[in-house]
């Protein structure tokens, strides 16, 4: 089976007011088993609107081993008419990581859960995402 694409959906938004709204929910948020965005504490360390170099090496690791055949992130105002309804339509919490291979539909790899046991770790989740698609791993 061909390397599926990966498609990171964040729990924020990309307008200004977005970023401002998800600034303000990480800094008053009290409870660090749930965090505001799971999967911006692993690509941005959290409040940083570039990604961390940890990440870009996780994710050009997935990349160049073959695990993935591509990666995708989206905040929630940036979804295409299908991967919205695919959410909707499944009631599915943002933050999550879907998959699709190529000719297949969308399916559901990785919940807010799922995300929130990484600690914001890339190479944990790396790992995990591996395992879970049966890749070879990696050496970081």
């Amino acid at each position: 089976m061909a390397a599926p694409t990966l498609f990171i959906l964040y729990n924020a938004d990309a307008s200004v007011m977005g970023k401002l709204s998800y600034g303000y929910k990480k800094l008053t948020n009290k409870d660090k088993d749930k965090p505001t965005c799971a999967a911006c504490d692993i690509t941005h360390g959290g409040l940083s609107l570039d990604e961390t170099s940890q990440w870009k090496a996780a994710k050009a690791d997935l990349l160049d081993s073959g695990a993935v055949k591509d990666i995708k992130q989206f905040h929630r105002d940036e979804l295409d008419h299908e991967i919205k309804e695919f959410v909707q339509s499944r009631g599915l919490q943002f933050p999550m990581v879907l998959a699709r291979n190529e000719g297949s539909d969308l399916r559901s790899v990785m919940s807010s859960e799922d995300l929130a046991t990484f600690k914001g770790d890339p190479q944990t989740f790396m790992k995990k995402m591996r395992d879970h698609l049966g890749g070879p791993q990696s050496a970081l």
